[in-house]
């Protein structure tokens, strides 16, 4: 009788620890629930691999387009080496399976062809990680910390990113517009306030441009349009060698452009602007512009 009991005080104890230790989040498919701590991550997007960075857990997996460079160096010096399961567009299901995930973060853009496939392999969480604003990369990072059973320390690192970032703020020009172009072969794209970048540096105190009725965080736009920008300030992102903006550089419209008449054009790096998101590559990017700001006025 005593072993019975005993026994029946072990899976009381048991069922009673795993009820605690239950977390529910909201994600881009309703809800998702996590009946215990994961252990063996895989993360289909850059800023998962940051958030989990900012609380100290290592992805064993990571779709990091077969580049380990594509991560930040400063998320790099945060976790443990992982296996690459292949690109962000296509990752591999045979490498995520392989390495026997007890968790998945993917993103809604890329992987709601292969969602359902991810699911057999392990429990998967879908957040919006390409299309997300600024402060949504926040509370996303605060769900994950959440589902790892670091709500607190994930608190703490965003507040101090919040704090960090303010003091930046501190530093610049208010009032000031600013714009984030992304320039390829033929196109040239308008990053505005909804894009992650683009929300960062409003952060930061400037004027960007605001998103159209359709809400998307980026158009794509003529030399017209960004002369009619008139910005103060211009981040600009080569994304091809062979850029449109390149060539506009010759143009007598693009040369009375009052950031590029007056120097202010930050010639930013694509894998740091246009890739990367989370807590630490918002303050790498918040840092470039305090360190071109502060040095142009000297």
């Amino acid at each position: 009788m005593k072993t019975v009991l005993t026994s029946t005080l072990a899976v009381t104890l048991l069922m009673a620890s795993q009820f605690v230790s239950a977390v529910t989040v909201k994600d881009q498919k309703g809800e998702f629930t996590l009946d215990s701590v994961p252990k063996r991550v895989v993360a289909l997007e850059y800023s998962y691999v940051d958030a989990l960075a900012q609380i100290g857990v290592s992805p064993v997996g990571v779709a990091d387009d077969n580049d380990k460079t594509r991560i930040l160096q400063k998320v790099r010096d945060k976790v443990q080496p992982w296996e690459s399961v292949g690109t962000r567009s296509q990752p591999s299901l045979e490498a995520i399976s392989a390495l026997k995930p007890d968790l998945i973060i993917a993103d809604d853009n890329r992987h709601s062809a292969v969602y359902e496939e991810l699911k057999k392999i392990a429990p998967t969480v879908v957040f919006n990680s390409r299309h997300e604003n600024y402060q949504e990369n926040l509370e996303t990072a605060q769900k994950i910390g959440d589902l790892l059973g670091k709500s607190k320390e994930m608190q703490a690192r965003i507040a101090k990113h919040k704090q960090d970032i303010a003091d930046i703020a501190k530093t610049l020009p208010k009032g000031k517009k600013a714009i984030i172009g992304v320039s390829r072969e033929t196109q040239f794209n308008l990053y505005n306030s909804e894009s992650y970048a683009g929300g960062l540096v409003e952060v930061l105190g400037y004027q960007m441009p605001k998103a159209r009725a359709d809400n998307q965080p980026n158009a794509s736009v003529g030399l017209e349009q960004v002369a009619a920008e008139k910005p103060d300030l211009m981040i600009l992102i080569h994304y091809r060698d062979e850029s449109i903006a390149r060539k506009w550089e010759n143009e007598a419209l693009w040369k009375i452009i009052p950031a590029v008449k007056n120097g202010q054009v930050i010639l930013a790096n694509d894998n740091l602007w246009a890739r990367a998101r989370g807590i630490d590559a918002a303050e790498v990017m918040a840092k470039e512009v305090q360190d071109f700001v502060t040095k142009s006025a000297k």
